[in-house]
């Protein structure tokens, strides 16, 4: 659950659509079951607004009065992350069901801690309720040893923040920061298309 990866969705939509290139999710675990102090909710509520401004990403009503309100509020990137393998292995894209879980927390104000919410959004996207049952552990059993294995990558590559981006190529790896495409989606197909010349 990150705003700045949120933020960053429009460039990975223009990645995804690319046939040269692949995308490849690697979670990073940013909270585990982390329930939001006032402090905090006011830090978000600032960064919302710049993440807005400089991205273009809008975040909905529903979402932004739910941050505000005292209601209790917990975001759990391990169970997010665990539908979004869970997507993978019932056939489905990986990227579609982040894009749902965003959309569902940043825009609908949906609390996607919550199973029955997880479960809707894997319907909305053709998962039957028998397949979702059966993946959710199989992914369970898998989270967290893949979000140890994607701290180890971004200490090896260097990365020290979310979003990060790496670019495996020759079987090399480049890093790059999505900020500086923020809000320029030609120069970042330009440079998309590039990479197809140089492979």
């Amino acid at each position: 659950m990150c705003g700045w990866c949120f933020g960053a969705t429009s460039l990975m939509e223009q990645l995804a659509q690319q046939s040269h290139l692949e995308l490849v999710l690697h979670p990073g675990g940013m909270m585990d079951k982390a329930q939001l102090s006032p402090d905090f909710r006011a830090h978000i509520l600032q960064a919302d607004q710049r993440i807005q401004r400089e991205t273009g990403a809008e975040f909905g009503e529903a979402y932004l009065e739910r941050v505000r309100s005292g209601q209790p509020l917990m975001l759990d990137s391990y169970f997010t992350a665990q539908a979004i393998i869970a997507a993978r292995l019932a056939g489905k894209r990986d990227f579609d069901m982040l894009k749902a879980i965003q959309r569902a927390h940043y825009q609908q104000g949906l609390d996607v801690t919550q199973t029955e919410v997880m479960q809707q959004l894997a319907q909305a996207m053709g998962i039957t309720p028998e397949t979702w049952q059966n993946v959710m552990p199989q992914a369970a059993a898998k989270v967290r040893s893949d979000i140890a294995q994607t701290q180890r990558l971004m200490q090896q590559l260097g990365l020290g923040g979310f979003p990060s981006l790496a670019i495996e190529q020759n079987n090399e790896w480049y890093t790059l920061s999505p900020s500086h495409y923020y809000r320029r989606p030609q120069e970042w197909q330009a440079w998309l298309e590039s990479l197809s010349v140089t492979a």
